[in-house]
């Protein structure tokens, strides 16, 4: 490889030892250039002006877990909202809940995980194919909420081609020892003529997970309550053409998960917003030594005799699908996602229903990509969303709420010589109905501009700015009673104003050759930014009372990661991620920031069929908190897996095993509302079988 004579020689060797690196001679080692069809006009991750991840093939296989949080919890920027076995969101730069939007293939999953840290989010990730993650405000695309990013998930459910042989399938059973978890997963593809049909379906049965350091009584080697019982089914089908497809897919899914450090009080009010809470008789036997037993009548009978409560969740949800080439003069494809969702879970506790979350909604959203335009190339469309929520019984501290959200955007691209720019623009508007409440109307605009520079044949650099407007939600708006998943109090604010994200990202990039590297520095400076501010009151009953309120917010931080491969068959990776949030003006630091993270990691090629890893990283002590939030202290985490592929016949199988916190390290997850109560899972050995044929 030639040196490169540029100025930004003396940026990239600003990253230790990488100039060095740099200029060695070797081989040159591209790597796949996946498109990220989040993007929209679906761009390589090298060529795009923020960060972006693609997960797929073995090493999401290796990633999976049980909730999507905690699959994509370690990428370098992504953290989790863990909140027990069954519930968990992803974490991106700091930010989470409905600032990170999770998408089924371009749709809101419609679920009600943006409403509570304990609701899960109804996303399989054993049943999916690819997962991409956007860092950074993605709202152009997907709406004013994303300005923390974008987690887009790609499944089979609806087929877009014929199988080659006219089926094709996949079958998976895998075991683990922290929670004694089975699960076995299926998935069939046929092809008749013009038609396609998917069939597929998921079952998991894991028992309260073991945790580190426990001595004495066996049982309290275990999180209590912290078990995870999930079934889901698939059905579609698709007509399929030369000029594209057309397809639908009904799917089913139902969990029933512990609710973990579940804190009911009886509450009442001496006016409108002045709550006092006392304990509660259900709870004088928290069931600590509660045993764990397989199947759901069990789970009933110890819940009834003052165990952990729990929630019983299902989702109905259809799918729409399509893509159609040279639908119209001028535009070169038309995209169309639709989804529906009907869907509800029940809080129990003592054997009967406490409170229930129904929540009925649709998205749907139509673009056009249009042929070059003067050079310019780019994607036009709108977007339409509908959410009916309610909230019955105990904890109906949100009232009934229907929201109406539309949106039109514009992505342009262009192209010349080692330069991509890149512009956007969209304005929605939004209307929430509350029972009882007067009607809050919001709409906001949201601009873009970046470029990709590709300075060199293996090198780029992006840069972007970015204007976001998120809306507030009927949560932030209208919230006012108990809440106890989260052991408060909250009170919203009925006059809340958009919240405006100004955000610069400049990313760092080589993408070939023996080192490889991806490093991003950012800055996202949020005006009126809404959160939930702990008031200092104790109202009793060891409940704490929020307030939604506004004040203006900075988040700044750098991820990455930097490897070098010595051989074809070994590479090892650093990475690391860094965030620190702050209110300005004298605030304080914001609350469940996540800490600092950094690490090592070895991909070792044993033989053509044999595959190991093996990784190291240490979660630095979190001290800089909000007001009236605890520290966490900082913990390692060793893990590692081997990987064997082989074929039988017309089927090619993997056999994995993995190993994760092996060391039975305590940790805390600091970003998780339950950091106090509930630790980490300790040491973990998962052993899977995958057959494709």
């Amino acid at each position: 490889m030639k040196p490169i004579h540029h100025p930004l020689a003396l940026a990239i060797a600003l990253v230790p030892g990488t100039a060095a690196l740099a200029a060695q001679s070797g081989r040159t080692l591209e790597l796949e250039p996946n498109l990220v069809r989040a993007s929209a006009l679906e761009t390589a991750p090298r060529a795009m002006t923020t960060p972006a991840e693609v997960l797929e093939g073995e090493e999401l296989m290796l990633r999976r877990e049980a909730t999507l949080g905690e699959t994509l919890d370690g990428l370098p920027g992504v953290h989790s909202s863990s909140f027990g076995a069954g519930a968990s969101r992803p974490v991106i730069r700091g930010l989470d809940g409905a600032r990170v939007r999770v998408l089924s293939d371009g749709v809101d999953t419609l679920d009600a995980s943006t409403i509570s840290p304990d609701h899960a989010v109804t996303l399989e990730p054993l049943l999916v194919e690819r997962i991409e993650v956007l860092k950074g405000p993605a709202t152009l695309l997907y709406g004013g909420g994303a300005i923390g990013g974008v987690v887009n998930v790609i499944d089979k459910k609806i087929p877009t081609r014929l199988p080659e042989k006219g089926y094709e399938g996949e079958l998976e059973l895998r075991g683990n020892t922290v929670a004694d978890e089975g699960l076995g997963a299926a998935g069939l593809t046929l092809g008749t003529g013009p038609f396609a049909w998917r069939i597929e379906g998921l079952k998991r049965q894991a028992n309260a997970y073991e945790i580190p350091g426990a001595e004495g009584d066996p049982r309290d080697s275990k999180q209590t309550g912290s078990y995870n019982d999930t079934d889901s089914a698939t059905l579609g089908g698709s007509w399929i053409g030369d000029r594209g497809y057309l397809g639908l897919a009904y799917t089913e899914q139902n969990n029933r998960y512990g609710l973990l450090a579940h804190e009911h009080a009886d509450c009442h009010t001496h006016g409108p917003r002045d709550w006092h809470c006392g304990s509660h008789d259900h709870h004088e036997d928290h069931g600590d030594h509660e045993e764990d037993h397989d199947d759901h009548d069990e789970h009933d009978h110890d819940h009834a005799h003052g165990g952990v409560p729990y929630i019983d969740m299902k989702q109905k949800r259809w799918d729409l699908r399509g893509e159609y080439s040279d639908p119209l003069p001028g535009f070169e494809m038309a995209r169309l996602r639709a989804g529906y969702s009907d869907y509800q879970h029940q809080e129990i506790e003592g054997g009967e229903t406490s409170t229930t979350f129904k929540n009925e909604a649709y998205d749907g959203r139509l673009e056009l990509t249009h042929k070059p335009l003067l050079g310019w190339r780019g994607v036009l469309g709108g977007q339409t969303q509908r959410r009916d929520f309610q909230a019955l019984g105990e904890e109906a501290y949100v009232p009934p709420s229907l929201t109406h959200n539309h949106g039109l955007f514009l992505l342009e691209e262009y192209e010349t010589g080692d330069w991509r720019y890149e512009l956007g623009l969209r304005h929605e508007w939004q209307d929430i109905d509350a029972k009882g409440q007067k009607g809050a109307q919001h709409s906001g605009t949201s601009v873009s501009a970046g470029a990709v520079w590709t300075f060199a044949p293996e090198y780029s650099l992006g840069f972007s700015l970015s204007r976001s407007q998120r809306l507030p939600t009927a949560e932030e708006l209208y919230a006012n009673g108990p809440h106890a998943a989260t052991r408060t109090v909250e009170l919203g604010d009925p006059n809340l104003d958009e919240e405006t994200s100004h955000n610069i990202d400049l990313t760092l990039r080589k993408f070939a050759g023996r080192t490889h590297f991806s490093l991003s520095l950012y800055r996202n400076q949020i005006d009126d930014f809404i959160y939930a501010a702990d008031t200092g009151r104790d109202i009793g009953g060891g409940m704490r009372e929020i307030q939604y309120r506004q004040q203006d917010a900075v988040l700044t931080g750098a991820e990455g990661e930097l490897g070098y491969r010595f051989t074809d068959d070994t590479d090892v990776t650093l990475f690391g991620d860094h965030v620190r949030g702050r209110l300005r003006s004298g605030g304080g630091d914001l609350p469940r920031i996540p800490a600092d993270r950094l690490g090592v990691r070895l991909d070792q090629r044993l033989t053509p069929a044999l595959a190991g890893q093996l990784e190291f990283y240490r979660v630095q002590r979190q001290d800089e908190v909000a007001d009236h939030e605890t520290e966490t202290s900082g913990y390692n985490m060793l893990g590692a897996s081997l990987t064997y592929s082989g074929r039988l016949q017309q089927a090619d199988y993997q056999l994995y095993l993995k190993g994760s916190n092996l060391l039975d390290a305590e940790g805390r997850n600091h970003s998780s509302f339950i950091k106090d109560e509930v630790l980490l899972p300790g040491r973990n050995l998962t052993l899977g079988v995958r057959v494709a044929f």
